[in-house]
């Protein structure tokens, strides 16, 4: 028998097995905005713990969720009017960990950002401690129109700068997004690349220069 008709032959028992067959849909999120029996208790927690090991920079410390991750982790919890006041709590908070400027210098090279936005390294077991990061913008946001490869997660931050203008203003709204944009959405998907020490000062100097500077190939 050929290769080709066991394919067939294999196919049509399979469709004579699952013939009227049902498929039960996957059980709904209970209301209370628990994630179910056996969930959250210790030995889903040992589960967890068991499942991943320590190996280089990248140790099972990262398991451990601060207050806001643990909210935004649950769908149910992180959108019900139930939490409304927790949710403001934990959004002022994150407002209060931004650092702005040391020296009020908000703008360094776009150049560097660029490179900065492109790179995806850091943070995983084979890279050194203290070694710095890249921002991995684009894997959520249009940026220049040269790079055509970009991820639509986020939105598109082509002409940025120009859209927008380069007042104090827009300065500080935008290095705070950079630096933790849970301040302004507590359940957003963005990093924070400030507040969690993947960015630093410089790092983000640069991203402000290659979304806000007139020179920039974004605001082109």
């Amino acid at each position: 028998m050929t290769f080709k008709k066991k394919t067939t032959v294999a196919l049509s028992l399979i469709a004579a097995m699952t013939a009227g067959t049902v498929f039960a849909a996957p059980p709904a999120l209970p209301k209370d905005g628990s994630w179910g029996p056996g969930a959250g208790d210790a030995n889903f927690d040992a589960m967890m713990q068991s499942g991943f090991q320590n190996k280089g920079i990248a140790t099972t410390d990262r398991l451990k969720q601060d207050p806001t991750q643990k909210l935004c982790s649950n769908p149910v919890l992180a959108e019900s009017p139930k939490t409304a006041a927790l949710r403001e709590k934990l959004q002022a908070e994150n407002e209060a960990s931004i650092k702005y400027p040391s020296d009020g210098k908000w703008m360094g090279d776009w150049k560097n950002g660029e490179k900065i936005a492109q790179s995806g390294r850091g943070l995983t077991w084979t890279d050194k401690a203290g070694e710095a990061n890249g921002g991995n913008c684009y894997n959520c946001h249009q940026i220049s129109k040269q790079e055509l490869s970009y991820g639509t997660i986020g939105p598109s931050l082509y002409n940025y700068g120009k859209l927008r203008g380069n007042s104090e203003e827009i300065m500080k709204y935008t290095w705070g997004k950079i630096y933790n944009a849970k301040a302004t959405n507590v359940c957003s998907l963005m990093p924070r690349a400030g507040a969690m020490g993947i960015m630093t000062e410089a790092q983000i100097r640069d991203l402000m220069a290659l979304l806000l500077d007139p020179e920039s190939p974004v605001n082109k």
